[in-house]
């Protein structure tokens, strides 16, 4: 009985949570197929990885299906022979999982890289700017953190915060 009372006691502060979070899609979301109806529409009540914001996740995962997964993969898991110069002279696009060196970069870096894109820097990658807002950027960066496992995300975050006091050049 006394498992049956805490079930429901804990359903009812997820249905309260829920509730008390609902946030209106963004115009990036409804201007997606399906009125924003994908992933973000149906967020299950499981938490996000590293503490992530749930919906931020689900939104970062539309996002990338629709602009960044023809390239990276539908997993995030690169181009084959990702770290090998094409024909072009160029490298293919990389993991943005933990196989990769995405990881290794502050967060203002990537903001960087998904907006300015890599083809004024040898690369292939187009600029997403005035394609994707700063908040789509923020969502898609939350889905690729959600990728990387506890000990990369957490190397992440110790990097992040000495590149936002000023102590290292990336």
């Amino acid at each position: 009985m006394k498992k049956l009372t805490n079930i429901a006691v804990l359903s009812a502060a997820a249905l309260w949570l829920s509730a008390c979070s609902e946030q209106r899609p963004s115009s990036s979301a409804e201007a997606m197929p399906g009125g924003g109806a994908g992933t973000a529409a149906a967020v299950s009540s499981a938490p996000a990885p590293h503490g992530l914001d749930a919906r931020l996740v689900a939104r970062g995962s539309d996002i990338y299906k629709a602009n960044c997964a023809v390239c990276h993969g539908a997993n995030a898991e690169g181009a084959p022979d990702w770290q090998r110069k094409g024909p072009d002279g160029k490298l293919p696009p990389p993991p943005l999982n933990a196989s990769g060196h995405a990881w290794h970069h502050p967060g203002a870096w990537l903001r960087d890289m998904i907006k300015q894109g890599t083809v004024n820097r040898g690369g292939n990658m187009p600029s997403w700017e005035g394609k994707l807002s700063e908040d789509d950027i923020g969502a898609v960066i939350a889905w690729i953190h959600s990728r990387w496992p506890e000990e990369i995300y957490r190397s992440w975050l110790t990097m992040e915060e000495k590149a936002r006091a000023g102590q290292t050049a990336h």
